[in-house]
């Protein structure tokens, strides 16, 4: 009974331990959040009007366009260089 009560006790005191742990994480994300609120501006931004806006938002896709190619051309390459690396290994296993 004696070894019962220690095994419960032994998992309470691991799920109190998980439990700390997430709300230390919790705790750390609240902050982050915190500081972005903290980071908008208190006024509403000037786009310089309707065209402003338009400008503004063709800079980001162009943007988010461009590190789309790049991680594309990322992709690509370790694609390559991983087929080279698998025919050197079959090359290996002939031997």
């Amino acid at each position: 009974m004696q070894q019962l009560v220690n095994e419960v006790i032994g998992h309470l005191s691991v799920s109190q331990q998980q439990m700390a742990r997430v709300l230390e994480a919790e705790r750390h994300v609240a902050v982050r959040v915190a500081q972005v609120v903290n980071s908008l501006p208190d006024t509403h931004p000037d786009f310089g009007g309707f065209d402003g806006l338009l400008e503004s938002s063709a800079t980001v896709c162009k943007s988010v366009v461009a590190y789309l190619n790049g991680l594309a051309d990322l992709q690509e390459t370790l694609a390559d260089h991983l087929s080279s690396i698998m025919k050197e290994m079959e090359g290996t296993d002939e031997e």
